[in-house]
């Protein structure tokens, strides 16, 4: 397919998710499925510019007078990828399969000044949060937005088990991989322009043997905060997949005790073979039923909290949620944070940690949560933040990263990486 067809095949898609309401990666794969005749460079082609165009919505309907699926997708050729107006003209006219020409106004949307525009569009953030991103990251909220709004690296973590960053790099070479900024473990790969594709490193040999894990850098650096130690007992309230609590059994060196919970069976679901490949030997994962913790309570040196809530954070890998966040949603996360504060500080034994992480930027979801917990629950106290990174990470903690309530938020603008936040507590 020429670029016609795929800005046809994105604008398709687009009108796909905002006719049916499903989400992108629905909508993509089920294009791929009813027009096999495309290969994999078109198929990540059209992905790129169905993200971008969401990516960008508010400001690109501004730049091109309407919000419609192919003012986005043409914004996107034009604004993001560089195509002139009349570059596009000559192409569409040669390409049975392209979108009508392009109007008088949509040639202007390649010159558009987003000058005018309120601060909200060009931060490309839904308005309702524009009180609450202020309150966060004061005078750069637009410029956090912008950052937000980019597309991603492809982030891995080298399992200390089994490889040092240096051989997943020599593995993947032909990726041309980097050392990650802070990270110790860490491996990352940035994104390209256009139509660049992500690599596909799960079928790499030293994936399969179990060398590294896909894992954002963020997600590296909350995991490392946690400070878990050898021999320590350890709980994952909110395993998931279990992402983090490879990352804890690989500082732990296999040693001490990492339970692994989840209250969803299917979340739950991977971390078997994930732990298998991984060569964790220290990990028991604890299905959910009626008092499968019951045993723990009092118990443990740390429990990790990696709690459900709006993924304000993950935006640049998925756009199509910022756009239908909403106040009930944020106001339901908020209620299951708070109790799982609470239920997690119950297995916790004197002079334990509780390690509190979002993937979410948003104060009410972070500091507020902390503050609550510690208003209601006594002998509680915040750990410093800044002698905790010096201690996990060995570096001295990056400037405007400690927030106002006695946690860290790392964002794109500010680390490079997905949006996270995290917060220590210690037990008296």
């Amino acid at each position: 397919m020429r670029l016609p067809g795929r800005l046809a095949a994105a604008i398709e898609v687009l009108a796909d998710v905002k006719q049916r309401k499903r989400p992108v990666s629905e909508a993509l794969k089920s294009w791929g499925l009813n027009n096999r005749f495309a290969g994999a460079g078109d198929r990540a082609a059209i992905g790129n510019l169905v993200y971008d165009a969401l990516r960008r919505r508010a400001s690109h309907a501004f730049a091109m007078g309407s919000d419609s699926p192919r003012a986005l997708v043409l914004g996107v050729a034009m604004r993001d990828w560089g195509e002139t107006p009349a570059a596009l003209d000559a192409a569409f006219a040669e390409d049975n399969h392209a979108p009508a020409a392009l109007s008088p106004e949509e040639a202007a949307g390649a010159t558009a000044d987003l000058g005018g525009a309120s601060p909200v569009v060009q931060s490309d953030f839904p308005d309702w949060l524009a009180p609450s991103l202020q309150r966060a990251f004061g005078a750069d909220w637009v410029a956090e937005g912008q950052a937000m709004a980019g597309r991603p690296s492809l982030d891995l973590r080298a399992n200390a088990l089994k490889a040092a960053p240096e051989k997943v790099m020599k593995s993947l070479a032909r990726f041309s991989p980097q050392p990650a900024a802070i990270a110790p473990f860490g491996v990352t790969m940035p994104a390209g322009p256009r139509d660049a594709r992500t690599p596909n490193v799960t079928t790499d040999e030293g994936y399969l043997k179990g060398w590294f894990e896909v894992q954002d850098q963020g997600s590296q650096i909350v995991a490392a905060l946690a400070g878990a130690r050898e021999g320590d007992q350890v709980l994952d309230l909110c395993a998931g997949a279990g992402g983090k609590t490879l990352a804890l059994a690989a500082t732990m060196g296999n040693k001490g005790q990492i339970f692994a919970y989840d209250s969803d069976r299917s979340r739950l679901a991977p971390i078997y073979d994930r732990l298998k490949r991984n060569g964790v030997r220290n990990a028991q994962v604890r299905a959910p039923h009626p008092g499968a913790l019951d045993d723990l309570v009092g118990k443990l040196d740390r429990v990790v909290v990696d709690a459900p809530c709006t993924g304000t954070g993950t935006w640049r890998r998925r756009p199509d949620t910022k756009w239908k966040l909403t106040p009930e949603l944020l106001a339901q996360r908020q209620a299951e944070q708070a109790a799982l504060l609470v239920e997690a500080a119950r297995y916790l034994k004197s002079g334990g940690t509780l390690v509190y992480i979002t993937c979410s930027i948003l104060p009410e979801e972070n500091d507020d949560q902390v503050a609550a917990f510690l208003a209601s629950t006594p002998g509680f106290s915040s750990v410093d933040i800044t002698s905790a990174w010096r201690q996990a990470l060995i570096t001295e903690i990056p400037p405007g990263l400690a927030t106002p309530g006695g946690g860290i938020c790392l964002t794109p603008h500010r680390t490079g990486t997905d949006g996270f936040y995290c917060h220590l507590l210690r037990k008296a």
